[in-house]
Parts: structure tokens; sequence; C-alpha cells
């Protein structure tokens, strides 16, 4: 799973520490951000399911429909998350079980 440090906006706040990435097993890209103090549990937590976001403008969008909004990433960023995808794509292939 690949975690990157990024800054998401909402109406009233900021979070210059939310988190995004790629989870492989869950074959996602997922964001989190404004954890509660107390017990940790993101704000906005998106990409929890198989196949949530298999884009990040898709990911975008659905923090956008909630009121927040990443800062634009940067070439780097973008880059190694969209190589955490095709990495992850390719060991699946190689791990996968041949049909018959």
């Amino acid at each position: 799973m690949s975690r990157y440090t990024i800054t998401v906006t909402g109406p009233d706040r900021s979070d210059p520490d939310a988190v995004i990435g790629y989870d492989p097993p869950l074959r996602t890209y997922f964001l989190q951000a404004f954890p509660h103090q107390e017990t940790d549990e993101p704000a906005l937590w998106l990409g929890t399911q198989r196949h949530a976001f298999e884009t990040l403008e898709e990911l975008r969008r659905a923090a956008l429909a909630r009121g927040f909004d990443l800062m634009p990433l940067s070439a780097a960023i973008s880059s190694k998350l969209i190589e955490d995808k095709v990495t992850a794509a390719e060991r699946q292939r190689e791990w996968s079980w041949p049909e018959f």
C-alpha cells in the first residue's frame, strides 16, 4: 500500500497531513483526512471498498461531492500513485492462478 502526505481543504479547515495512496488488495485509490483527536478515525475516508476509485480524478470528484478538495498534486506524487497502481496490477497478474 502506498501512502503520500498531501493537503486537503474543507469549508472551514485544512489538513496538511492528509494521506492519499493506492491499496492493492482493494484495487482502489484512497484518501484519509481530518483525524478525530480522540479516536483517530478520519472525518474523510474514501476508498474503503474494492474498485471504489480506479482513477485519481474519480477520487477527487468524490472528495468534492463531500465538500472537500485536494490541493493540486505534484507531478511526482501523481506519477508515483499511477506507478503504484500499475505495479500492483503487474504483481496481481504474476500471482494469478491460471484459468482452466
